[in-house]
């Protein structure tokens, strides 16, 4: 060998080790050698939002498609036929485990390059209600085409236009549209009367009528010939800007500039499995480690406690009110904001938090402070999904518009519904947004930042090997909601469909000392009347997850949707 040839050899070697080195992956797509290697499961399994998107990945995987293809097919399908939180106008999580390494990809919207901190607030400094979470001014930069692009590019099988293909079959031949969704509709259309363009593109949408949705159809055809840049630039990129002008802040370069990202997700171990999910602007990842970490260290305050007791959900709404406390300080923007991920998981750090713990009464609201010190400066209707394939790769993927519909405009002539995610940031710190959380000055509104959110798509593994896939919608309420269904599955022994048929209650430090209960299953009224002795309210919410879940018993996959939902969970062979 020459010594120039010598010499780039070293400096590919160095550079390839400063790469991994720096918290990056390798690019090569891992599905490349799948085909040559066996079946490790089975059968695949999807659970899903609506039996659409359910058909759309067992037709991929009957064509030889692998889960990241089959995510992205479910992707595209929901913003169809699942218009309210499916989404090609939105922006979300992907954590992703393939070929027994963990990924993670961050195609969170952005805020315009013209946004500014104070966009929200009026003459006298005070939040505007309603402005950012109605009409243009309340769309950030989409992030969902980019990054379906990322993953199906990086690990998928199939051509790009196979996982196009059954979304555009449903946008131009149309589907049979549920009960459910028209009730949705009809919420909607009385909260954006007179405010966006909702009801002159989905009037038709009502219970067993076909919608047809052409002008998404065309969209999507774009998409499928060109890729992400059939969404970001050329002639979809103009007709988004164009219905900007004069109303929003998105610009044709806004779309151009927009780049999804792969980020190191956040691992940790918790009773013999290795978690993995999502980090920063990620709140939910490092919510959920902290409480099972939490109860994992009060198992002598747990121990022989029921489930279904006053005495459970007063220690868990007294761990719920410290992570709540650390999330309003120390999240946001990881591009923007250095935020101590490593500190906030710390085992020690979480011991700490956990001895802070009152087993008695509820702990003074005041009194329960962000515990790294002050020094360091959504809404519910997302969607989730889980996808794990017979080579015994996953997907676990939250997206979302954030409310139902998003911001109630729909993009002229492209059918896009645009999201509403500029409420995600604190239009002014220490006020609460439409969740009732508050930020801080680190999820502070600035062009190009991404807004802090719950979404926790996690993927368990035990042994290099699958365990579980799990998330949900349901704004602050998601790492609260999949903190239970684990908990149950793993510590109380219940089966999938109990442990995500369950209970479940959720406590986030504001209002003080309030319990939010669901409609679907309420808490024992003797739980409620003990718990309000100790000091608690009680306010009952309308929404509380919508859970898709997979576990893999040895080589078995079991799908379970939530009943609270209209999804669909599916073994394939």
């Amino acid at each position: 060998m020459s010594l120039k040839m010598e010499q780039r050899m070293r400096s590919l070697v160095l550079a390839a080790a400063l790469f991994v080195s720096a918290g990056f992956v390798e690019t090569t797509p891992a599905y490349a050698k799948t085909d040559a290697q066996p079946a490790i499961l089975t059968a695949s399994a999807v659970a899903v939002a609506d039996k659409f998107a359910a058909d759309a990945a067992e037709q991929i995987f009957k064509q030889g498609g692998n889960a990241v293809d089959a995510a992205v097919a479910i992707a595209f399908t929901l913003a169809v036929t699942y218009p309210e939180a499916g989404n090609i106008g939105g922006g979300g999580f992907m954590t992703l485990y393939v070929d027994h390494r963990p990924y993670f990809l961050d195609y969170r919207e952005r805020a315009p390059l013209t946004a500014t901190q104070n966009m929200y607030l009026g003459d006298k400094g005070e939040v505007v209600k309603g402005m950012s979470v109605y009409g243009h001014r309340a769309v950030a930069v989409p992030g969902t085409v980019a990054g379906m692009w990322e993953a199906q590019k990086r690990f998928g099988k199939l051509k790009w236009k196979q996982v196009l293909a059954p979304a555009i079959k449903y946008a131009q031949d149309g589907f049979v549209v549920s009960d459910q969704l028209q009730q949705r509709r009809d919420e909607a259309s009385k909260q954006f009367a007179g405010k966006t363009n909702f009801d002159l593109y989905f009037s038709g949408l009502k219970q067993g009528a076909t919608f047809k949705q052409p002008d998404l159809a065309a969209t999507l055809q774009r998409i499928s010939d060109d890729g992400a840049k059939g969404f970001y630039e050329g002639r979809t990129a103009e007709l988004i800007a164009s219905s900007m002008t004069g109303h929003g802040l998105i610009t044709e370069r806004d779309l151009k500039e927009y780049k999804a990202v792969w980020r190191q997700p956040i691992l940790a171990s918790w009773n013999g499995y290795r978690i993995i999910t999502a980090p920063p602007p990620s709140s939910g990842g490092i919510g959920l480690v902290q409480m099972l970490k939490m109860k994992a260290d009060l198992k002598d305050k747990f121990d022989d406690v029921p489930l279904d007791s006053a005495q459970y959900v007063h220690l868990v709404a007294e761990m719920e009110k410290r992570v709540f406390a650390d999330r309003a300080q120390y999240l946001g923007d990881p591009d923007f904001y250095k935020v101590p991920v490593a500190q906030l998981t710390n085992d020690d750090y979480i011991l700490k938090r956990a001895q802070e713990v009152n087993p008695d009464t509820p702990s003074d609201t005041k009194s329960v402070l962000p515990g790294l010190g002050t020094s360091m400066p959504e809404k519910a209707e997302t969607t989730h999904y889980s996808v794990v394939d017979k080579w015994g790769n996953a997907v676990s993927n939250t997206y979302t518009i954030n409310g139902y519909f998003g911001s109630g405009v729909i993009a002229d002539g492209t059918g896009i519904v645009l999201n509403d995610e500029m409420d995600d940031f604190a239009s002014k710190p220490g006020v609460a947004n439409m969740f009732g959380v508050v930020g801080s000055d680190a999820n502070a509104i600035a062009p190009r930042k991404r807004p802090l959110s719950s979404m926790t798509p996690t993927i368990l593994t035990k042994d290099d090997k699958v365990a579980m896939v799990i998330g949900t919608p349901g704004g602050s309420r998601i790492f609260t909601s999949i903190f239970q269904v684990m908990t149950n599955v793993y510590d109380f022994s219940m089966p999938l469909p109990e442990a995500v048929g369950a209970t479940r209650f959720h406590h986030q430090l504001l209002p003080p000392n309030t319990i939010f209960e669901e409609p679907f299953r309420a808490l024992d009224p003797d739980v409620v009347k003990a718990l309000e002795a100790k000091g608690y309210k009680f306010t009952t919410q309308d929404f509380d997850g919508d859970i898709q879940a997979i576990r893999i018993d040895d080589t078995t996959p079991e799908a379970m949707s939530d009943p609270r939902g209209r999804g669909v969970s599916r073994v394939i062979r």
